[in-house]
């Protein structure tokens, strides 16, 4: 057995270090990296079954090209790669490369290969993207744009009151070694923890405050509480007055909120309500914490802009165990605007277009509609609503190419498929930088070479590049000879043959990759795009990446190529925050007129999307000790709950003759599906739920064909969706159970 080698967990965005034995190309050993400088040895129990996503029977281990009949071929890379970049370059001619629509940019810890698609998407003039976090993350990101410009995160370690909403870090993680932080908040009586969830989940259970708000009313419980703040004179004046413009308009909107009536609407008892608040506002340290439960249900914009009022009037920002702004090695979204899709004008925000509306933008006679895509290291035809509309669009398109370790559903739609090698065969990062005030960043060095017959993506789009021809090779030799001098002199270099030379310019992570990588110790090539992510970073934040102890942006770069288990790349002190507000004033701008016209609205607005035919709120997606991302398809790892249970209610099930153990038939008005019963009394009457990550068909190594539990997005529709960012409804479906007959 080998000896311990360090790299990371990749389910979920966290990514703690870990330390790995191999056995062949097994991983054998795995536990926790103490030499981390973010998760220090900690580990949950998911991370110690990887070995089920490096070695399975899914493996890609060549290039397939499918035939007319639907069925695929091998071919060689050459070929694919040819082929490839010849059809995108057709289309890109004959309807323009804008209807080249591309997914992906990796997924959990999977994301040095999207730092390189940009190169290949530029020069065939592809403008549209999308990927996982436009099903969560953009109405947070449209509320945070609007108030200061960036993305905040909560200091839970030294927090005196941490708040989480829809959030059950317990089983999803999230920040830094979450179980050790919870059980430290709950054995501390000067600390308190506050939950708002449907769910008596893990965390709630360990709850101080348990608002256990009836299924989608998220928005009145929040606004209640904001009400309270400003009607009980609970506000942080001074910090109001010297760091946030707009204040008046909010506490106009919040008196006016009848907080008795919304705290009975959303089920919550008035007087735990105002206590919780009480709690906040008495407390030297708030930190909150936003996720699905809340991003992924009605209201879910509104929701992020309610629940930023409760840290940022009572002044929480800029303090030990706080909110903070945090540096970045790489943004996850683009700092743009809101833009408009070409065919539904559907809000792009960040970048990125909303995942319910891809069908739409594909199944259309419209000129402007997509007519090829391009899917990295993500699977949107499991993991999108609707599954059979996108599938239907999928296939629909003139050209689609899948670049995965494994044959997924989004695959299997495909023209083309390219095998990557996985996340331990290659270099590879993540870029869920989000603490503060030290940040960190780790490069992961290959564990494995690759499977023979696999590439890593950084190669892959190195080649599709190389095919179009749009770079001539004497204008990179001087950089070559210059990174053979080293850093220094490479630096010089670059910076003047880009300043030359605009083409480069449009293709940067393929120059580097040419120039820079064949450099660089073996098996890290691909890192090469971190240099100029290094630079950056030194621009933009030098102070803090001097406290770090890195005196420019090479120094940060062999700093990262030299430390296995990571480094920490940026120390902030407190009172940075504020200019990591990103307006002129370095003020956060509280009034948005479209939430305080929503805020007003939440009175009369009180229309359930239940009906007589679907009265079930179903919350499709829920995350358990055995659910992961869809890379784990090898169903053997689960060691409970193989099936994925549905979890109803204790009330439910005996309206509905549902049995522990038993079956029930789960209907929506997009489709129906069979799950074996669970009844819990962590459940509300009408609220049942249906894990994340079931329903991949995997064929193990006797060629057995296995699919597990119910895929979720079966279920669910493309019109569920937040108004403002298009974010889905999966955790508020509208849903009718039925037993069957056993």
């Amino acid at each position: 057995m080998s000896e311990w080698q360090p790299t990371a967990c990749i389910l979920c965005e966290c990514n703690c270090g870990i330390v790995v034995q191999l056995e062949g190309r097994r991983l054998a050993r795995i536990r926790g990296d103490k030499n981390h400088p973010a998760s220090r040895g900690y580990t949950c129990n998911k991370a110690l079954r990887l070995d089920h996503y490096q070695n399975n029977s899914s493996r890609l281990p060549t290039p397939m090209r499918r035939r007319p009949d639907g069925s695929y071929e091998a071919v060689d890379w050459d070929t694919a790669i040819s082929e490839i970049a010849e059809g995108f370059q057709h289309i890109a001619q004959t309807y323009g490369g804008d209807k080249i629509f591309y997914y992906g940019g990796g997924g959990q810890g999977n994301h040095l290969g999207g730092a390189y698609s940009g190169a290949f998407l530029k020069a065939i003039g592809s403008r549209y993207r999308s990927n996982a976090l436009a099903q969560e993350k953009t109405g947070e990101a449209w509320v945070d744009a609007h108030l200061y410009g960036g993305h905040t995160r909560g200091e839970f370690e030294h927090a005196e009151v941490s708040v989480f909403i829809g959030k059950n870090p317990w089983m999803s993680q999230s920040f830094p070694r979450a179980r050790v932080v919870l059980n430290d908040i709950a054995k501390d009586p000067k600390r308190s923890m506050i939950v708002i969830d449907p769910v008596i989940t893990d965390t709630a259970k360990m709850a101080d405050f348990h608002l256990r708000v009836r299924p989608g009313t998220d928005a009145w419980c929040l606004a209640a509480m904001a009400a309270v703040l400003a009607q009980e004179n609970l506000c942080d004046e001074a910090f109001l007055a010297e760091h946030v413009n707009g204040v008046d308009p909010v506490r106009e909107a919040l008196r006016n909120i009848p907080i008795a009536d919304y705290a009975q609407h959303c089920g919550v008892d008035e007087e735990l309500l105002r206590a919780a608040v009480r709690r906040i506002a008495a407390a030297d340290s708030v930190a909150v914490f936003e996720d699905l439960g809340i991003q992924q249900a009605p209201n879910s914009t509104l929701c992020s802009y309610l629940n930023k009022l409760l840290w940022i009037l009572t002044g929480n920002f800029a303090k030990r165990g706080s909110q903070h702004l945090h540096s970045w090695m790489s943004p996850l979204m683009r700092a743009s605007g809101v833009g408009r899709t070409p065919v539904t004008g559907a809000p792009i925000i960040g970048g990125l277009i909303p995942g319910n509306v891809v069908p739409q933008e594909i199944l259309t006679d419209h000129p402007d509609r997509f007519r090829a895509m391009i899917v990295e290291s993500s699977n949107p035809a499991h993991s999108l609503a609707d599954s059979d509309a996108c599938r239907r669009a999928f296939q629909s398109l003139e050209l689609l190419v899948v670049i995965d370790v494994a044959m997924t559903e989004t695959a299997r739609l495909a023209h083309y498929v390219l095998p990557a090698a996985t996340q331990f065969e290659k270099a590879e990062a993540t870029f869920f930088n989000l603490e503060f005030p030290h940040n960190t960043f780790q490069l992961r060095h290959p564990l494995l070479e690759p499977l023979p017959g696999t590439l890593p993506e950084p190669e892959i789009w190195a080649r599709l590049v190389r095919a179009l021809g749009v770079v001539d090779e004497a204008d990179l030799q001087p950089l070559r000879a210059a990174a053979r001098q080293g850093l220094p002199a490479y630096t010089e270099a670059f910076f003047a043959a880009v300043s030359a030379n605009p083409a480069l310019s449009r293709v940067l992570p393929y120059v580097l990759y040419e120039t820079l990588g064949p450099t660089l110790p073996e098996g890290l090539a691909g890192a090469a795009a971190l240099w100029g992510l290094a630079q950056k970073t030194a621009a933009t934040y030098p102070d803090a990446v001097r406290r770090a102890g890195h005196a420019d942006g090479n120094a940060l770069f062999e700093a990262i190529l030299q430390n296995r288990s990571g480094v920490t790349f940026t120390v902030h002190e407190y009172e940075e925050d504020f200019d990591l507000i990103s307006h002129p004033d370095h003020k956060i701008a509280l009034d948005m007129p479209e939430m305080l016209a929503e805020i007003s609205n939440l009175g009369d607005n009180r229309t359930t999307l239940t009906t007589p035919q679907f009265p079930i709120v179903l919350s499709a997606g829920e995350r358990r000790a055995y659910t992961a991302n869809d890379i784990f398809r090898d169903p053997t790892w689960r060691k409970r709950d193989v099936e994925g249970a549905l979890r109803v209610s204790v009330e439910d099930a005996q309206a509905l003759g549902l049995v522990n153990g038993g079956r029930a038939r789960i209907t929506t008005a997009r489709g129906s599906a069979e799950a074996t019963v669970e009844i819990s009394e962590a459940m509300l009457p009408g609220h049942a739920s249906l894990p994340n990550g079931y329903g991949l068909d995997f064929t193990d190594v006797a060629g057995r064909e296995h699919i597990s539990g119910v895929a979720p997005n079966a279920l669910t529709s493309t019109e569920w969706r937040d108004p403002y960012a298009g974010t889905p409804w999966h955790k508020h479906v509208p849903a009718r159970l039925e037993p069957v007959a056993g």
